[in-house]
C-alpha cells in the first residue's frame, strides 16, 4: 500500500465536502472541462532524494506551478554548493517537463534561505536571494531586485476572472523564536502583548496591506511557507508571534480583496485546516502541502482544532482546481502514482 492516513477527523461545516480517500478512487483525474483553472502547489523537495511526484504532477497539466518553499535542501554558507543544489533539480527530466508547459513562480523557506530556521540574522541572505530568483528565472526588471526579500505577487486570468497570488517572505525580516524546554517541541509562542517581534517587517508589512487592498481578483491566494492556522505544534508556524498572527487576521477580514484562502507547507505533511469566523462571509482555509521528497512518518501528530482532513504523512503535493462561474475551489492531498489522499470542496 502506498498510503498512510492518520486522524480521521469528522468533516465541519457544510460549504466543504469531502471526497473519496483511501476507499475511493487512486488516481483519477476530474474532467478538465468542469475546471478553469488548475493549481499544483508543493514544497520540500530535497534535490538528493528520490523524486516520484514530477510525474503524475505533470500530468495534471497545470496552469500554474507554485514553489511553497524548501525548494531545495542546501543548508549552507556555500555559494557554489547552493547553486549545484539548484541545477541538481533544474536539470531533472520531470522538472525540465513541468517547466515545457507551465507558468512556474515560488517563494523560500529555510532550507533554500541557507539555514534551518534562520531568520533576518542570516548573513548570506543576499547571496541566496539572488540565486533563488536565477533558480526561478525572475526577469532582471522584476520588483525583487530593487527591494530586500524576496516577497511578490502574481495575476493571471482564466474565463474572464482574474486570480491574484501573493507569495510572503517569511525568512528575510523574522526576528527570533522563543526557544522551548519542552520535550518534543522546538520553540513556544512569545507573548501576545509582544508587538516588537515581526515576521514579515514593516515594508512587507505594508506592501501586503496594499495588495488586500486590490478588489479586481475574483479570488487571491496567499502563499506562507510556514503554517498559519495550526498554532498547536512546536515547530515554525505564525503562532509564534501571535500579535503577528492577529495581524494578518485582521488584515484579512478587513480586506477589499475576494474570496482568499492561503497555502503553506514546511511540516513535511499535509492536511486541511478552516477556520469560520464572522469576520468573513466564507471559512478562511489554510491548505498544507509538504513533504516532496521525505515525511516523518512515526512522529507524532498534535491536535489542530481547525483540522478538517486526515493528516497525510507520505510523499504529498496539492492540486487546487478552480470552476469560476461557480466560485468552487477543491483542494486535493495527492502523492505518489497520482493517488487522491484527500478532496474538500469549498464554495465561495
Amino acid at each position: 500500500m502506498k498510503y498512510l492516513l492518520f486522524l480521521l477527523l469528522p468533516f465541519v461545516g457544510l460549504s466543504c465536502k469531502q471526497a473519496k480517500t483511501a476507499q475511493g478512487s487512486t488516481s483519477e483525474i476530474p474532467s478538465e472541462s468542469t475546471w478553469d483553472f488548475t493549481l499544483v502547489f508543493a514544497s520540500c523537495s530535497d534535490q538528493d532524494r528520490p523524486q516520484p511526484l514530477w510525474e503524475p504532477i505533470v500530468s495534471h497539466s497545470p496552469d500554474l506551478f507554485i514553489w511553497g518553499g524548501d525548494n531545495i535542501y542546501a543548508d549552507t554558507k556555500d555559494m557554489d554548493k547552493m547553486k549545484a543544489d539548484y541545477d541538481k533539480v533544474l536539470a531533472h527530466p520531470g522538472y525540465q517537463k513541468l517547466m515545457e508547459s507551465t507558468t512556474i513562480i515560488g517563494t523560500w523557506d529555510d532550507h533554500d534561505y541557507g539555514k534551518n530556521d534562520a531568520g533576518s540574522e542570516w548573513p548570506k541572505k543576499e547571496e541566496a536571494k539572488q540565486l533563488f530568483l536565477d533558480f526561478l528565472k525572475v526577469p532582471e526588471d522584476d520588483d525583487r531586485y530593487q527591494r530586500e526579500g524576496v516577497y511578490s505577487s502574481y495575476s493571471t486570468e482564466a474565463q474572464g476572472k482574474k486570480l491574484k497570488f501573493i507569495l510572503l517572505d517569511t525568512r528575510t525580516f523574522r526576528d527570533s523564536l522563543l526557544k522551548s524546554t519542552v520535550k518534543g517541541r522546538r520553540y513556544e509562542a512569545w507573548p501576545i502583548e509582544d508587538t516588537t517581534k515581526t515576521i514579515l517587517g514593516e515594508a512587507q508589512w505594508q506592501w501586503l496591506k496594499g495588495e488586500l487592498a486590490d478588489e479586481t481578483a475574483d479570488f487571491t491566494i496567499i502563499v506562507t511557507s510556514i503554517q498559519y492556522l495550526n498554532d498547536r505544534h512546536g515547530w515554525e508556524r505564525w503562532g509564534n508571534m501571535p500579535a503577528e498572527a492577529k495581524k494578518l487576521e485582521h488584515l484579512i477580514y478587513n480586506a477589499k480583496a475576494k474570496n482568499i484562502f492561503l497555502l503553506s507547507g514546511d511540516r513535511h505533511m499535509a492536511e486541511v485546516s478552516r477556520k469560520n469566523t464572522h469576520g468573513l462571509s466564507y471559512p478562511l482555509i489554510d491548505f498544507t502541502t509538504s513533504g516532496m521528497t521525505h515525511t516523518w512518518i512515526t512522529n507524532t501528530t498534535e491536535s489542530n482544532p481547525y483540522r478538517i482532513s486526515n493528516v497525510v504523512k507520505r510523499l504529498n503535493f496539492g492540486v487546487i482546481r478552480f470552476d469560476l462561474d461557480a466560485q468552487k475551489v477543491a483542494f486535493e492531498i495527492r502523492g505518489e502514482d497520482n493517488f487522491l489522499y484527500e478532496r474538500h470542496d469549498v464554495h465561495y
